[in-house]
């Protein structure tokens, strides 16, 4: 919940705010982390989502567990709460493979239905940060849009 200005959500959960709340997540390994932002509005959310697909999961449970229901939720909200469809603008962080010797992880499924649901909804990818092998905490500012990327080890950036 919300802490001096900043939002945790936790995995298979999301977030939506308004500008200056910041959104942050940790623990993205396999899991992706998505945001989806309208920088005109300053509204934004955060997804952080466990697996791929909610069909093939064949599971009725909250949708932002899965990638492709969790942003079809989340582009929603942000547009039901005064987002603009035309301007939304999406980031991708995680996805990683965490075990070696897997053909098609967890990890590159997320990445794929992501990129596949973004493209149905016509929301423009603009920055990615995902795939090799390590796990990463992001935090997203609802002011300027930017994504803070923090790793062990590999340091920090933003996207």
């Amino acid at each position: 919940m919300a802490d001096s200005g900043i939002v945790i959500v936790g995995i298979g959960d999301c977030a939506i705010t308004r500008s200056p709340v910041k959104i942050k997540t940790s623990g993205l390994g396999s899991c992706v982390g998505v945001t989806i932002y309208d920088r005109h509005e300053k509204i934004g959310g955060l997804l952080h989502t466990m697996l791929p697909n909610r069909k093939k999961a064949g599971i009725k449970d909250k949708p932002a567990k899965f990638t492709d229901a969790g942003i079809e939720y989340l582009v929603a909200e942000i547009i039901k709460n005064g987002g603009s469809k035309r301007k939304l603008e999406a980031k991708l962080v995680g996805g990683a493979s965490m075990f070696e010797n897997s053909h098609m992880s967890i990890g590159e499924r997320n990445i794929k239905s992501a990129r596949e649901t973004l493209k149905k909804l016509r929301v423009e990818i603009i920055a990615e940060d995902t795939g090799k092998n390590y796990g990463r905490t992001i935090i997203f500012d609802t002011f300027t849009g930017d994504l803070l990327i923090k790793t062990m080890l590999r340091g920090d950036k933003v996207i």
